[in-house]
């Protein structure tokens, strides 16, 4: 088994279809077929269903498909860690990210991290929250950034940044009438929010905010990413639930924001770790995210 064919795989698993995976790839159909047919043939299993219109997984392409990205992370790892150590970084801290994790909080730490500890370097990867904290758990990371409050047996999971809920709101919008908005009239609205399959951790914080009103939420609309909640806010399609951070790091110019009347609730970021020995680099980069999580988002980039 070699490493072309895991590439070859992952890339028809995702698209699920031989003609865009080969473009995909920059190959012809035909040997990517060729490639796919010998790696069953070395595992001794089928992994695709092809009937005559699209391509589907087994149950075995499926589990290979889970054990097959933490291969090419590990390999893909090694590479990095091996060039990083060439050009003069003492070490590098792997540290996954799941979900929209605020941008500003982010590249606040990254410089924080390259000020103050230069010969480590800071390898970023993002993927779903199951993959996270299965990679946690198997040591392929050091770290992560999620907005999970109940992490699985053998994950640490602890707060660093804390976001208060507000509400985006399109320009001319009947609730632009409240300097602060009630959760019950913002969810009495169609609401445009997160995939809660994109952002699990989000997702749960977030149905905790609207089982404290007696109301029942009008979805109209879950998308991938919060640019595309706000730009939907924007053209009107409904009223999204964001923070402030957020909305500033996207600029949106004809979203509006609006505190929550009488609310305290917070979207809450965690970091993540493996139980066990935590290491210098490791200590100093979770006491770097606290010291951030610690200001006041105007007072960011004064850390």
């Amino acid at each position: 088994m070699h490493l072309r064919q895991i590439r070859a795989f992952i890339t028809v698993a995702e698209e699920l279809h031989f003609g865009r995976a080969a473009k995909r790839l920059h190959i012809e159909q035909s040997p990517l077929s060729r490639t796919i047919r010998r790696l069953e043939s070395d595992l001794g299993v089928t992994l695709l269903h092809r009937p005559p219109r699209g391509v589907h997984l087994t149950l075995a392409g499926q589990l290979f498909l889970e054990d097959a990205r933490r291969i090419l992370l590990a390999v893909e790892q090694a590479q990095a860690r091996a060039k990083a150590v060439a050009v003069g970084y003492h070490c590098t801290l792997r540290v996954g990210l799941s979900g929209d994790i605020g941008q500003t909080r982010l590249s606040t730490l990254l410089a924080l991290c390259r000020e103050e500890a230069p010969q480590v370097k800071i390898q970023l990867s993002e993927m779903p929250l199951t993959q996270l904290v299965h990679g946690l758990g198997a040591t392929l990371f050091d770290a992560g950034f999620a907005m999970l409050d109940q992490a699985e047996a053998g994950i640490v999971s602890a707060p660093v940044w804390n976001d208060p809920f507000v509400v985006a709101l399109p320009a001319r919008h009947p609730l632009l009438a409240f300097k602060e908005v009630p959760l019950e009239e913002a969810v009495s609205y169609p609401l445009v929010l997160c995939d809660p399959q994109a952002c699990q951790g989000c997702s749960l914080q977030r149905e905790r905010l609207f089982r404290t009103v007696d109301a029942q939420p009008a979805m109209v609309e879950y998308v991938a990413t919060h640019g595309l909640m706000l730009a939907f806010v924007a053209a009107g399609y409904g009223v999204g639930l964001s923070t402030a951070a957020h909305l500033a790091a996207c600029q949106q110019p004809d979203v509006v924001s609006r505190p929550l009347a009488g609310q305290t609730a917070v979207l809450t970021t965690f970091v993540l770790r493996a139980e066990g020995d935590v290491t210098e680099p490791l200590r100093h980069f979770i006491n770097r995210a606290e010291r951030v999580g610690r200001q006041d988002t105007g007072d960011l980039r004064r850390i």
